[in-house]
């Protein structure tokens, strides 16, 4: 109990891909993490499933084929465009501020794009993030939230060579606006325990860095996306970090499993 499981099993890597599952906003899930493991040596790399319009944007941005990376001073017409708010905001933090981005995309080429970062950075764990729980959902469930994207990144990182590889989940209870039903999530978790996939809970306490600088960043996003027209919800900004409870597994349910290979 000294040491949660989550920091346990990444206390080895040296090089860490922090992606969001669902797209969007989501990567911003993965920032405590970030905050948390940059002091302790580790390489952080951040990308996300872009719902931006990423045709539009620099030529030099790209890459590689569906991988663009993001930086401050990137330009595109988009009004909604997640992954450069984050990384203005991280550059006006003196962090790393590249932000890695894929284009929607189908399970084999989302593979293929996660493949050439895991070459080119020497990443030895992707961690993938899911503002919500409905990315803990089997499919068997009474309703799905918003499942497309998280069981496509899923099934992408399940099959990479990459020593570790998690699902963690930030904000239990908010993907209730979608009608999940969180019982049904809490009896998800339990079986991931049995199973031996479960690697625990925890709270992000409201006064440490991690969360400060999370709701910071929220706020900036918010902002930001608040100047844009009328959105549609897959293109809305995060929710406010009113809680930070987290789960974390090595794996999904057996409907798309991505397990470690601890």
């Amino acid at each position: 109990m000294a040491v949660p499981p989550l920091f346990a099993t990444l206390a080895p890597a040296r090089s860490i891909l922090i992606a969001g599952a669902g797209g969007g906003f989501d990567v911003y899930a993965g920032r405590p993490w970030g905050f948390a493991l940059w002091p302790r040596g580790a390489q952080v790399h951040l990308a996300s499933l872009s719902f931006s319009q990423l045709e539009l944007i620099d030529r030099d941005a790209w890459i590689a084929e569906h991988v663009a990376a993001v930086q401050p001073d990137t330009t595109s017409p988009d009004w909604y465009f997640p992954e450069r708010t984050l990384a203005r905001w991280l550059a006006a933090q003196e962090l790393p501020s590249t932000v890695y981005a894929f284009p929607p995309l189908g399970v084999q080429p989302l593979r293929a794009a996660y493949r050439y970062l895991v070459d080119q950075l020497n990443i030895d764990a992707v961690v993938l993030v899911d503002g919500g729980t409905d990315v803990l959902l089997r499919g068997d469930e009474g309703d799905l939230g918003t499942p497309v994207e998280d069981i496509t990144s899923l099934a992408a990182v399940a099959a990479l060579d990459v020593p570790v590889k998690l699902v963690t989940s930030l904000g239990f209870g908010i993907d209730a606006y979608d009608g999940v039903n969180h019982v049904q999530v809490l009896e998800n978790l339990a079986a991931l325990d049995r199973d031996g996939g479960y690697l625990g809970a925890l709270s992000i306490p409201g006064s440490s860095r991690e969360a400060t600088l999370y709701r910071d960043a929220v706020a900036d996003a918010q902002a930001a996306t608040r100047t844009g027209p009328a959105s549609s919800k897959d293109r809305s900004p995060p929710p406010p970090a009113a809680r930070s409870e987290t789960s974390a597994s090595p794996g999904a349910p057996a409907a798309a499993t991505c397990s470690s290979t601890r």
